[in-house]
């Protein structure tokens, strides 16, 4: 019985996009040890014209520079895989290890093989998040006690009230606070520290391996690890912990740092790398930046948040990176 390969699925676009993005799916299904059949509809398709061998050869050599990025999104997802498998207590080490080394392998032909769009292992918290908002969604929550969070875009929390505490745990992305007064504490954890309020209108972002407190109103009491003295931050301060350990208090101007919750994006001096992660919670897709130099490079600024198609072109006016667009999901930056 001979295999017959299932056709590509048609893309929308130009003819220039349609090939192109036909030459990146052919990619993706002759990785590993392609069956006769289907390397010989490869031949036929790559030889009945001129433009397939360009297409093709574009789409090996920005396959070559993504190769990096997408490795450092499989070390992201088996490290997510581990957290998971930890608290479902599964065998500690092996399990993990397993599933990681397979995601290591399968991560550096995601971004040319998923046409369906990139959905990262994390989105497994969602399982037991209680509120969750899609890229460039920005939603307002009403818990129980009648205090308002606003979940920032691709966010989730998980929310445990009891009769000793009220506790919001905010698993991904950021999400800001209005506290209803009470005498039960109201806690917020995040990345092993936590936010105890004092009275308060403040923001808790995550960062990697650590988390982003601002406060726009009253007191926040910041410990970066259980048992730590707590950090007592007032109306404009703002600090960041990571790895357990608590950085200086600062000053800011914190109704520029919260205009996300108006529809706008500000930055002053921020480092480009930042600012793309900021903006991917509102792509609907991914951003993927290749170059360290340019992630280094400041930026300052204030963008609609519902454009980032247009955020991304204002920013490659000032930058000059290049940018191509892969599968219409993966924006990758060079």
């Amino acid at each position: 019985m001979s295999l017959k390969p299932p056709p590509l699925r048609a893309v929308e676009g130009g003819p220039e996009s349609d090939l192109d993005q036909v030459a990146w799916l052919w990619l993706g299904r002759l990785q590993g040890q392609p069956a006769p059949a289907l390397r010989e509809a490869f031949e036929a398709w790559l030889y009945a014209a001129p433009e397939h061998v360009d297409a093709y050869t574009r789409a090996e050599d920005l396959w070559r520079m993504t190769q990096p990025g997408a490795s450092r999104l499989a070390v992201d997802e088996a490290e997510q895989l581990d957290a998971l498998l930890a608290r479902m207590d599964a065998p500690p080490r092996r399990r993990a290890g397993r599933w990681g080394a397979a995601l290591a392998m399968a991560a550096s032909l995601l971004l040319v093989i998923w046409a369906g769009g990139w959905q990262p292992l994390y989105r497994l918290d969602d399982l037991g998040a209680d509120h969750v908002t899609a890229a460039g969604e920005v939603r307002d929550v009403t818990l129980a006690d009648g205090s308002v969070l606003t979940l920032d875009a691709d966010s989730a929390v998980a929310i445990h009230y009891g009769a000793q505490v009220r506790e919001v745990e905010l698993r991904r992305g950021a999400a800001f606070f209005r506290v209803t007064p009470g005498q039960v504490p109201f806690v917020v954890t995040a990345n092993g520290g936590e936010a105890r309020v004092l009275g308060t209108r403040f923001e808790v972002r995550l960062r990697r391996a650590g988390a982003r407190v601002t406060v726009e109103q009253g007191r926040v009491g910041v410990r970066a690890h259980p048992g730590d003295a707590q950090q007592v931050l007032g109306a404009g301060q703002q600090v960041l912990f990571t790895d357990g350990r608590a950085g200086t208090v600062e000053a800011v101007d914190a109704p520029a740092q919260l205009s996300w919750r108006e529809g706008r994006l500000t930055f002053y001096r921020t480092p480009l790398g930042e600012v793309l992660v900021e903006l991917d919670r509102y792509y609907p897709g991914r951003i993927l930046l290749l170059d360290r130099d340019l992630a280094s490079q400041r930026i300052s600024g204030n963008f609609p948040s519902n454009d980032p198609a247009a955020v991304l072109a204002s920013l490659q006016a000032v930058v000059g990176f290049e940018q191509d667009e892969l599968l219409g999901r993966v924006m990758v930056l060079r």
